[in-house]
């Protein structure tokens, strides 16, 4: 899967002032899935869609990440961001340092969009289960969004055994960037 280089996808819109503006896509996976907490760090952020990461899989590192996998999805909210939204979660994030920007395409509503999503870098954390309100707040944005929690739970008891059960984790490199959950 070749990686893309753009962080934004750009549309035209035209409000009073016949500006235009540039369309933030955002994938959410872990506590950004949370409605009541991205209503609290990007008030002006909206939900576009649901989608689903196809050869992905949702993992713990005490916080949540993605890693390519075969075989595994992980199911995710797009958010529509202004760029105070965007800055507010680089800093939550902890990008560049925990996390890069990377991005994905998606499919909404039909159509294949290009969208950023944050992902740990490289293997800075050791696979560890996450904190019980950590969870909590997951599992509320699981619910809220109407995905399945097995995947959430999966990922969590995968995160004490994942040396067991993925052997070649920690060979692959990874890009030194930004954060994403």
């Amino acid at each position: 899967m070749q990686k893309t280089q753009i962080t934004e996808v750009t549309a035209v819109k035209t409000d009073n002032n016949k500006k235009s503006q540039k369309e933030i896509l955002y994938i959410a996976y872990g506590s950004n899935l949370n409605l009541a907490q991205m209503a609290g760090r990007c008030p002006t952020a909206e939900v576009v869609g649901k989608a689903v990461l196809r050869g992905w899989r949702l993992a713990f590192r005490g916080v949540a990440t993605i890693e390519r996998r075969i075989g595994y999805t992980v199911p995710v909210l797009v958010w529509k961001l202004q760029p105070e939204d965007e800055q507010s979660l680089d800093r939550y994030e902890g990008w560049p340092n925990l996390y890069y920007k990377e991005n994905l395409k998606v499919t909404l509503d039909g159509k294949r969009r290009t969208a950023m999503v944050y992902i740990m870098n490289g293997n800075s954390h050791p696979y560890s289960p996450p904190a019980r309100s950590y969870m909590r707040t997951i599992l509320s944005g699981y619910e809220s969004a109407g995905f399945d929690p097995g995947i959430l739970y999966r990922a969590a008891g995968e995160s004490i055994t994942a040396g067991d059960i993925f052997p070649d984790m920690g060979k692959e490199k990874h890009r030194k960037g930004g954060a994403g959950r």
